[in-house]
């Protein structure tokens, strides 16, 4: 698809913010294992803390198309920042939107959105992991309120978040029926950060396992009803998997950009390596690659837009991208040859950035479950 006017604007100028002010920092965010604040404040008053929340709410009210478009941008420029802004638009911001009685949307929203919160989804568990409904987390009655036990890992911002949405289990009995959702300050007695682990790549983005001992939870921070837990997980999975889609885009766009860059550049047997098959082909093919799965998540994001249900083109789009994307970069690496597996390079960095893009927010075999069910559903209704 074509980007229509505003669209084309609002990418642009993402692209030129996320060129002239992330991308020349990127290496430096990743060995400082994080950013400072006021980046996100800078992030916010561009719109991309809540690109999607209604402009009453304080948002940018921008559509899902320019969302995708954006974090296309951010992600060319630095992949575990895009990783934060895909959290916070589709999980956090929108959960509130979605789910958040009046009084938690005004005690939150602003702060989230101007850039001054960042928010952490405890959903992922050690024994839980694409299994939800297997959660150990337990939330028991208090007085007025829960208290929450237990642990959760994997959690993307644990450590530099305001705000986490926790999942636990408030009845046992009742399967997936039993997950309550609840919002948690950081700073609450009992929530630590347990772990801050070490990852591949995007190390800018903490990654953490987290516990919960004796966390008091008041009954007006519950978010939905009791038991209405899982269904919120699953409610945002559209944005969610469209954001992480178009993450991979940008980070497979940067690192075929450089290596194009290089093949014009560098010489061999008396001519550019651009002009050898081996090489021009391989990266005409990369680049063909990379287009359709681009383009299959800017339909899947239009789609949204559309209010029309598209878990199984956001899936697609997830499930191609993530995969497309780790061929991109290992062809963009191996364009390079030696020089493409030193730091001095940013494929290098790329590489190791992309590779969990096929892990969280639903792994590969998860999508693919998802599309095969949502065909066989189809191919039921048409019987």
């Amino acid at each position: 698809m074509i980007l229509n006017e505003t669209q084309a604007a609002i990418r642009d100028e993402v692209r030129k913010f996320a060129q002239e002010r992330i991308a020349p920092r990127a290496r430096e965010f990743e060995q400082a294992k994080g950013y400072p604040a006021e980046l996100f404040e800078e992030l916010a008053g561009l719109g991309l803390m809540g690109m999607i929340a209604p402009e009453e709410e304080g948002g940018a009210g921008a559509d899902y198309v320019s969302y995708a478009a954006s974090l296309i941008e951010i992600a060319a420029a630095d992949g575990a920042l895009s990783t934060i802004l895909s959290i916070q638009n589709s999980l956090i911001v929108s959960g509130l939107l979605k789910d958040g009685t009046p009084t938690q949307r005004a005690s939150f929203l602003p702060s989230l959105i101007s850039g001054r919160m960042i928010g952490a989804f405890a959903l992922t568990e050690a024994e839980a992991g694409s299994d939800a409904s297997a959660l150990r987390t337990r939330a028991t009655r208090a007085g007025s309120g829960y208290k929450l036990n237990g642990a959760k890992q994997f959690i993307s911002s644990g450590r530099t978040a305001g705000l986490a949405i926790v999942f636990a289990v408030t009845d046992p009995s009742a399967g997936k029926r039993g997950i309550t959702a609840f919002l948690v300050r950081t700073d609450s007695p009992g929530y630590s950060v347990e772990r801050i682990e070490s990852k591949l790549g995007q190390a800018a983005s903490d990654t953490c396992a987290l516990r919960f001992d004796d966390v008091y939870v008041e009954g007006e921070m519950r978010l939905g009803q009791e038991g209405a837990g899982y269904s919120i997980a699953l409610s945002n999975l559209e944005a969610g998997r469209i954001g992480i889609a178009a993450q991979c885009i940008g980070m497979a766009r940067a690192a075929l950009d450089a290596a194009a860059r290089y093949a014009g550049e560098r010489k061999s047997f008396g001519a550019p390596i651009f002009s050898h098959q081996a090489v021009g082909f391989r990266l005409a093919d990369l680049a063909a690659r990379l287009e359709a799965a681009h383009q299959l998540v800017l339909h899947a994001a239009a789609m949204k837009d559309a209010a029309l249900p598209c878990l199984k083109e956001a899936s697609m789009a997830k499930l191609v991208a993530s995969e497309t994307a780790e061929a991109v970069v290992s062809g963009a690496l191996q364009t390079f040859g030696g020089y493409g597996y030193l730091e001095d390079f940013s494929v290098a960095k790329i590489y190791r950035d992309v590779r969990v893009c096929q892990i969280y927010e639903g792994t590969s075999d998860i999508q693919r479950m998802v599309i095969a069910r949502e065909l066989a559903r189809e191919a039921t209704a048409h019987d």
